[in-house]
């Protein structure tokens, strides 16, 4: 007989995307009976998560125990699995700084949630919320998985595997999510594809991209070498004719993690290569949106359902409890040479499984050069900013930021300083003093 778990969900007030996880878990049978534990600062948001994850459970005829409380520690008390998936500082202020003050030097983004300027703010104002998250899990659910969707995911678990003894694998969506993407290109059924994929958060390659054991690269450079990729997939399928292999990462994200495509020198190059620059802002407005319909509905007494979706979680919680294994990818630390030529101490998205006992990732050997020293250019940045979160060195952030791709490809050295001081003064409290 299965036990009766806890899962808590740290950041409940994310609504959306709640929904989809509790949806999810209550999709498993084994699952239906769990205590679901929501928690978030806003109490407005965190209100309308308890609707919704009431009338999921109604849905599914559940007999889930939904707890809402903004007392973290109460709510991560003698939790099983923790997911967390809060936004420290919000849109506003927090995502609006990142992407103006930049602008005033000259510098545009697309997302900034993992990389370049926007992304080391992130990390640094992240950073230590998620250090006394799990400084609480060690008092009060030692034993706890923590499934971390925050980001940026790399630094973040980097950032824990130093700070704290919590077992925690990081998920995303990017790698099924791009899977799904190929085989629409090649017109195959998504659920036939085969890979093994590898590198980091974001930036990972699939190494080997099969049908029905057929390699279905050549079918991909051939989409290639006619220019018959989408419009919105260029930066990718460029990168692609390049460097010989497929990136996870949607084009408007890579953009930014590399130096070739956004340049204030060459304007061309946004429109050649369809990059839509300041997009995340836009994603976020739109979110709010449909929180704000999604609360409206609720108030009308509207139900709530949920399709399975294609996020791990759930999956993985199933079968710690289950034992039935589940293959996933997840980004973990790098200690045991998992890929073999980049930095132990990094964190690298790779093949898992999870059974009954926990996560285990394998080892893929040693990536292509050329991605591997690719990787690392994204390496260096998430090292040194996750040293000047731990360690509170500005001058840390400084290298970070000089050491981006495409912040250094735009500014001088003298620019990127300024830059830093505007936008720490920007973030005010929100990053916590550095020296």
């Amino acid at each position: 007989m299965l036990r009766l778990v806890k899962v808590t969900l740290v950041g409940a007030g994310s609504t959306v995307f709640a929904k989809t996880l509790i949806g999810d878990l209550l999709s498993v049978p084994q699952l239906r009976d769990a205590t679901v534990a929501l928690m978030d600062v806003d109490s407005e948001r965190l209100r309308t998560s308890e609707v919704v994850a009431r009338r999921l459970a109604d849905s599914f005829g559940a007999k889930v125990r939904v707890e809402a409380t903004s007392d973290r520690r109460a709510a991560l008390a003698g939790a099983d699995y923790v997911i967390t998936m809060f936004q420290v500082g919000g849109y506003r202020p927090a995502t609006v700084t990142d992407f103006e003050v930049p602008k005033r030097f000259g510098l545009r983004q697309t997302i900034g949630d993992t990389l370049g300027i926007g992304g080391i703010m992130r990390g640094l104002r992240t950073i230590p919320v998620l250090v006394d998250v799990c400084r609480d899990m060690e008092e009060v659910c030692a034993d706890a998985l923590l499934l971390q969707y925050v980001n940026p995911m790399a630094m973040l678990c980097w950032a824990i595997a130093r700070a704290s003894s919590i077992r925690t694998v990081g998920l995303c969506h990017s790698v099924q999510g791009t899977a799904r993407d190929l085989a629409a290109d090649l017109g195959i059924p998504a659920a036939e594809v085969e890979y093994v994929c590898a590198g980091i958060n974001h930036l990972a390659f699939y190494l080997e991209l099969r049908h029905r054991g057929r390699d279905l690269y050549p079918d991909l450079r051939r989409i290639a070498e006619e220019g018959g990729e989408p419009e919105w997939n260029r930066v990718r399928y460029e990168l692609f004719r390049r460097f010989g292999y497929f990136s996870t990462e949607s084009s408007e994200h890579l953009a930014e993690y590399v130096p070739w495509f956004i340049k204030a020198a060459r304007p061309g190059l946004v429109d050649q290569f369809n990059v839509p620059l300041d997009e995340y802002p836009r994603r976020c407005e739109r979110q709010i949106e449909e929180w704000e319909e999604l609360r409206a509905a609720l108030e009308d007494g509207a139900e709530v359902t949920s399709a399975r979706s294609d996020e791990y979680g759930a999956g993985i919680v199933r079968a710690c409890e289950t034992g039935e294994p589940f293959r996933f990818n997840g980004n973990v630390i790098n200690g045991d040479r998992l890929v073999e030529n980049l930095p132990e101490q990094c964190c690298v998205e790779v093949p898992c499984v999870a059974d009954e006992r926990g996560i285990t990732p394998e080892t893929v050997g040693a990536l292509p050069p050329q991605l591997a020293a690719l990787i690392q250019t994204n390496v260096n940045v998430q090292a040194l900013t996750v040293e000047a979160a731990l360690t509170g060195r500005r001058d840390h952030v400084d290298h970070a930021a000089m050491l981006d791709p495409h912040t250094g490809a735009e500014l001088s050295l003298a620019e990127i300083h300024e830059l830093v001081d505007a936008l720490l003064a920007a973030h005010g409290d929100l990053i916590p003093p550095l020296h």
